[in-house]
C-alpha cells in the first residue's frame, strides 16, 4: 500500500541528491553575492576617504558599503577577522595591505582569501591600497624595484589591482619611533618629503589632504580641478624621484596603469571610483 504523495516526495529528496552531488555544483563557490563591497582596513581615515569615494559616485550610490566601524586598534583587528565568513557576499574586496598593519591583519587576511578563492578573478574581484617596498626612495632606483612588491601581493591575495598610495608610504626616516609598551597607532602626518608641496600655515595630516582632494562637499567641476591638482602633485614628485623614467611615468598617471613585469601598478586615488565600477559590473555579469 502506498500512501498518496509518497512517490513524489521520493522524487523530490533524489533529486535534491542528485543536485547536490553534481559536478556542475561547487560547495566552495558563492554565485550568490550581492551589489556589496567589503573595506577592509584598520585606517579610518582611508576607510572614510574609499566608502565617500564609492558611495558618492553616482554609478554606485545604491552599493552596500561595509567597513569597520572600531577605531581602537586591538578591537578593529578583531572586527575585521569577525568580518572574514560575509565577505563571501560581496563582488569586491578592498584590503588595505600597507606594511604598518599587515602583520596584524595576515591571519583575518588569509581567512578571508581562502573563503574566496575560489571565485577570485570571476565572481568577486580584490582591490589592494599599498604603500611601496622600503628601498623605495633609495637613490638609483627605479619603479622596477615595485615587481617584487608586487609579486608577493599576487601570490597572496590574487588582486585584480593593485593602487600605491604616496600618503601612507613612509621612509624609514620619516617612520616615528615607539617604545615596546606603547599603543600602536597610524601615522597621522603627511609624510615629511611631501610637506614641502602644501601650503605653509596649513594643518598637513593624512586626514585633511585626504579631505581637500575628495572635495565630498564641492561641485563636479571642483572635483575634477582638485583631481588635476593631485595628478600634477604625483606627477612632479615621481619625476623628481625616477627622472629617467619618462615614458613610465605617463603610464603610471593612466587609467592602464603602469606595466612592470606581469604586474600593473596604479596611483590611489587616479582612476578608483572607475575601476571599482568596473570590477562591480564584471562580476555581476558572470
Amino acid at each position: 500500500m502506498k500512501l498518496n504523495g509518497t512517490e513524489d516526495k521520493l522524487e523530490r529528496v533524489n533529486s535534491s541528491t542528485m543536485d547536490i552531488n553534481a559536478e556542475e555544483i561547487d560547495i566552495l563557490s558563492h554565485p550568490g553575492r550581492k551589489p556589496k563591497i567589503h573595506i577592509l582596513t584598520l585606517d579610518n581615515v582611508l576607510a572614510c576617504d574609499v566608502y565617500e569615494r564609492i558611495h558618492y559616485d553616482a554609478r554606485m550610490k545604491y552599493y552596500q558599503l561595509v567597513r569597520p566601524e572600531e577605531t581602537r586598534m586591538k578591537q578593529a583587528v578583531m572586527e575585521i577577522d569577525s568580518m572574514a565568513r560575509d565577505t563571501v557576499s560581496s563582488r569586491v574586496l578592498i584590503i588595505d595591505v600597507r606594511r604598518a598593519t599587515l602583520p596584524k591583519l595576515q591571519n583575518a587576511y588569509t581567512k578571508i582569501v581562502g573563503y574566496n578563492r575560489r571565485d577570485l578573478n570571476k565572481l568577486c574581484y580584490t582591490i589592494l591600497i599599498g604603500d611601496g617596498p622600503l628601498n623605495l626612495f633609495q637613490g638609483g632606483k627605479s619603479p622596477d624595484v615595485f615587481v617584487s612588491h608586487l609579486s608577493s601581493h599576487r601570490i597572496d591575495y590574487h588582486p585584480a589591482v593593485f593602487f600605491y598610495d604616496p600618503f601612507i608610504h613612509y621612509e624609514h626616516s620619516e617612520t616615528e619611533r615607539i617604545g615596546m609598551d606603547d599603543e600602536f597607532v597610524l601615522a597621522s602626518k603627511l609624510p615629511r618629503r611631501l610637506i614641502p608641496y602644501f601650503q605653509k600655515g596649513q594643518e598637513i595630516t593624512v586626514d585633511n589632504v585626504r579631505s581637500f582632494f575628495r572635495a565630498t562637499d564641492k561641485s563636479e567641476q571642483v572635483k575634477k580641478e582638485r583631481l588635476e591638482i593631485l595628478r600634477d602633485l604625483y606627477e612632479k614628485r615621481i619625476a623628481e624621484q625616477f627622472p629617467h623614467h619618462k615614458e613610465q611615468l605617463k603610464a603610471w598617471l593612466s587609467k592602464e596603469g603602469l606595466r612592470l613585469a606581469t604586474e600593473k601598478l596604479h596611483l590611489y586615488p587616479l582612476f578608483f571610483e572607475d575601476w571599482v565600477y568596473e570590477l562591480m559590473e564584471k562580476a555581476a555579469q558572470v
